[in-house]
């Protein structure tokens, strides 16, 4: 368990973590790693909801500062890829070879402006919220993004070999019980509200519908599905704790 949380942090985050062998083996076979490690990080991404009497847009920018720090851009350049391809006109095969393109399109600028005004925005809510209603919606959110991509993980199958294979190569949606059991325990951050379970509902319903989406677009889950279902995850989740705040 110490070496798959360990090699989770590590794939997941820009934390000092050391990467070695034998913690990524135990990480791509424990999907369940990737909502404990959700734990961490939203633990961490949470410090700026702490922030009492300082402006809404200031904890909101501190958030988005924070996020990027933790986690890097890597998962956002999923999110770039992706959306170069859905704006491609061909087959699966086709799309995929729009991934290797170093060039950015206008696919790319396009899904990541919405994705970072998504987070913008969310984090702008979420940081009106009562201080530990927020906390409790940043923790759920990330613990729910962290969650979808265990779903792709182990429902999900690469169309070749590369990172994706890694993580669907050795899961099976067998696998799903033990990752919902590790994620469901942060949906009791919503004793004072029912915010928090709002959140980690609304980031694996986000995940679950990108998740099909973008396999059946590029005919399976290579390391950008990955990615881009985590950060649309976190999109939502934010902003579906806030509105089930609010409602």
């Amino acid at each position: 368990m110490r070496d798959a949380l360990l090699g989770a942090v590590s794939f997941l985050t820009r934390l000092p973590v050391a990467y070695s062998e034998p913690r990524w083996e135990a990480f791509i076979t424990a999907p369940w790693a990737f909502p404990l490690a959700g734990y961490v990080v939203g633990a961490l991404l949470a410090v700026p909801m702490l922030a009492g009497g300082v402006p809404h847009g200031t904890v909101a920018f501190a958030y988005l500062a924070v996020v990027f720090a933790v986690t890097g851009i890597n998962h956002l350049d999923g999110v770039a890829d992706a959306g170069d391809a859905a704006v491609v006109h061909g087959d699966p095969a086709d799309r995929r070879t729009v991934l290797k393109d170093t060039t950015t399109g206008v696919g790319a600028i396009a899904a990541v402006v919405v994705v970072v005004a998504g987070l913008v925005t969310g984090s702008l809510g979420v940081a009106a919220l009562p201080t530990w209603t927020a906390v409790g919606v940043v923790v759920a959110t990330e613990v729910g993004a962290k969650t979808s991509m265990a779903a792709v993980a182990c429902l999900a199958h690469a169309p070749h070999d590369g990172l994706g294979s890694q993580f669907t190569g050795n899961a099976t949606p067998g696998a799903l019980p033990a990752v919902a059991g590790v994620a469901l325990p942060v949906a009791l951050a919503s004793v004072p509200s029912p915010a928090a379970a709002g959140a980690l509902a609304g980031a694996v319903g986000a995940g679950a519908l990108t998740r099909r989406w973008l396999t059946g677009l590029l005919g399976g889950a290579n390391g950008d599905v990955f990615g881009a279902v985590n950060e649309v995850s976190r999109v939502v989740g934010l902003h579906a704790g806030v509105v089930v705040w609010t409602l």
